[in-house]
């Protein structure tokens, strides 16, 4: 596996893999403090194209005032580890200064409407920073495909919408969340958690399950069943639910009934660590 620092580099080994006919290209952006979760991501990228890049890139442009930036995790060593193990051909780990080369962008890229909701509409400008940093990553990698996780649904539906607004090329696919063997969904921010907060963490995966269980049973009214969500949850008081939702995946519009392909998402804080999960409801 090659590490790439530069644009430039990546650009060159993306031209170069598609000299030979037929070869695709898929992208696995991360920020690095790899798991599981991003494992399964290669994965799905190895089994379905023929050259597989991940980028590793704690990206300042979407995160807020006061949040988590600088002490976001970082295992540059173990991260090369995982992504080799998964059959990385390359890993693309730019400094900022590389993909910010002025400090800061006099050109962003926006996404108006789906990017105020859901996380958006906690974390203002996070999904701008986003979009401007994968469209980035997206015009220097020429990826056919680019793999997310479904635990980041919202950045997916806005991802997805940015891609046909622009006429992009790069197919956005999620894959299924992956959770711990407790129910936890994976994420790079359960360092953070204390061992008293990944108890009351559980409380966000026991009230998707029960969502799911008495949708099976029959009840599809968004305000019945948002209802059962919040006393759920409310059975937790260390847990700070930021926004409860049952939106339309594609446009994150609340909806008054839940079909097949609905979109039910919890953010809730727990301690200082901002949590979320979903699930898409069968």
């Amino acid at each position: 596996m090659q590490v790439l620092r530069t644009a430039n580099e990546l650009r060159r080994w993306s031209r170069s893999a598609r000299v030979a006919g037929g070869a695709t290209i898929g992208l696995v952006p991360t920020m690095g403090a790899l798991h599981a979760g991003h494992a399964s991501l290669m994965r799905a990228a190895r089994a379905a194209c023929t050259h597989v890049a991940v980028s590793l890139f704690v990206n300042p442009t979407q995160f807020g005032i006061n949040e988590d930036f600088t002490r976001y995790p970082r295992a540059f060593e173990a991260d090369c580890a995982l992504a080799e193990a998964e059959g990385a051909d390359v890993l693309f780990a730019p400094a900022v200064e590389e993909l910010y080369p002025n400090g800061t962008n006099s050109t962003f890229v926006e996404v108006p409407g789906l990017s105020e909701r859901l996380d958006g509409a906690s974390r203002p400008g996070h999904f701008r920073g986003v979009t401007t940093v994968v469209t980035k990553l997206f015009a220097v990698a020429e990826p056919d495909r680019a793999y997310f996780g479904q635990k980041d649904a919202a950045q997916v539906a806005v991802l997805r919408r940015m891609i046909a607004d622009l006429n992009l090329a790069t197919e956005i696919v999620a894959c299924p969340i992956v959770r711990d063997a407790d129910g936890l969904a994976l994420s790079s921010r359960n360092a953070y958690l204390t061992k008293a907060d990944r108890t009351h963490a559980l409380i966000l995966s026991r009230t998707i399950r029960h969502v799911e269980f008495i949708v099976k049973e029959g009840e599809r009214r968004a305000s019945m069943l948002l209802a059962v969500a919040r006393a759920a949850l409310a059975v937790e008081p260390e847990v700070r639910v930021d926004y409860i939702a049952l939106v339309d995946w594609a446009t994150l519009e609340p909806v008054d009934m839940a079909v097949p392909g609905t979109l039910f998402a919890v953010a809730a804080l727990v301690g200082d660590t901002r949590l979320i999960d979903n699930t898409v409801l069968s």
